[in-house]
């Protein structure tokens, strides 16, 4: 079921008394989400996320705007009308009931020619439960459970009566480092297992990156960029983006462009085809390659092994951030001296932006 979102925008009044204007949580939202896709909506804490999946889900209703769900309006249906499957931070697990019953409570409220037997209802939350490969835990009741196993309760449970859209707010804050990359895992699995288009909402770019077919960047309501992970990644449209995707983040330089020689300090560090002026330069922790003779000098703080690659960790004065990161070949860190580092730069991992709009300079 393919997903689209027309114009969408959400306010809410200001609780500051003081200031008239009201709150835009969303702003003019526009997307058309594949039939079958899995989608990571992704930004800060308060940047929109959680309020497009509400709106998408009819929790919360739009102030403009239009929610399809395939050709069919469903803007102004209730939630239970819509056939998503929500899944929240919190796993809202009933603590009297067992696994099976939590799974089957869904379909105990459908009516008309949709209402199933007692059988029927167990069939289908065991086959629930085997997706999420819990079919073993079906008497335990929740605070007999692991959380990552709340965790896929809660997933079965939203899967049990098949909806059009799966709706997953940050379902894996609340995990430890190793369940969330199990349970991540899961849930592209599961997802790619039904066909179920699916928003997944998270802070986490990592998470988002990992399993999602495209992702849509958000700050301040506003969507920023959209596209594969990896193509935003190598090609963000502003530094918010490039600054917001990456670990270690992009080193982000206060430059100059001069005669088509792109300068930081007083070193020209490469050529570049862009305007002369002021400029931010980002560049990727892996866009730097040790030598001796390259022409960016930074002063060198630490080496950090982590087996197969090593980070150098630097500074410079026209850096914005505290420290350097470099991450380099463990071997070619070998030789790595002990006061000045040297480096070549990767063309392709440098970006420039604009340093009054912060936009991308293609160079």
């Amino acid at each position: 079921m393919k997903v689209v979102l027309e114009h969408l925008t959400k306010r809410f009044p200001n609780r500051n008394k003081k200031i008239k204007e009201d709150v835009i949580a969303v702003n003019d939202f526009n997307f058309e989400i594949p039939d079958g896709k899995l989608i990571g909506l992704l930004g800060p804490s308060g940047c929109g996320k959680s309020t497009t999946l509400n709106l998408i889900s009819g929790l919360e209703m739009p102030t403009e705007g239009r929610v399809y769900f395939g050709d069919t309006d469903v803007t102004d249906l209730p939630p239970e009308k819509r056939g998503v499957g929500l899944v929240f931070q919190s796993y809202a697990l009933y603590p009297h009931l067992s696994v099976e019953q939590n799974i089957m409570f869904p379909l105990g409220n459908l009516k008309g020619e949709e209402k199933l037997t007692k059988q029927q209802m167990k069939d289908k939350a065991l086959e629930a439960a085997k997706l999420v490969q819990i079919d073993g835990l079906m008497d335990r009741r929740p605070g007999e459970l692991s959380g990552g196993q709340q965790q896929r309760v809660a997933i079965a449970r939203a899967l049990v009566k098949m909806p059009k859209v799966l709706l997953l707010d940050e379902p894996l804050s609340n995990l430890d480092a190793r369940l969330r990359l199990a349970t991540r895992e899961e849930i592209s699995r599961i997802q790619h297992e039904t066909g179920i288009t699916t928003i997944f909402v998270t802070h986490d770019q990592e998470e988002a990156m990992s399993i999602s077919d495209l992702i849509v960047v958000m700050k301040d309501g506003a969507v920023h960029q959209i596209g594969k992970p990896q193509e935003v990644y190598d090609d963000p449209v502003n530094m918010f983006v490039a600054k917001f995707l990456g670990t270690p983040p992009i080193n982000i330089f206060k430059g100059n462009v001069k005669n088509g020689r792109l300068y930081i300090g007083d070193e020209a560090v490469m050529d570049v085809k862009a305007d002369d002026g002021e400029v931010y330069v980002g560049i990727r922790p892996e866009g730097f390659i040790l030598s001796d003779k390259g022409p960016f000098s930074c002063k060198l703080k630490s080496v950090e092994v982590m087996g197969r690659d090593t980070s150098i960790v630097s500074t410079h004065p026209a850096c914005e951030n505290v420290t350097i990161r470099s991450i380099v070949d463990a071997e070619d860190a070998k030789s790595c001296p002990t006061d000045v580092v040297r480096f070549e730069l990767r063309p392709s991992k440098v970006h420039l932006f604009d340093v009054k709009t912060e936009e991308r300079i293609r160079f």
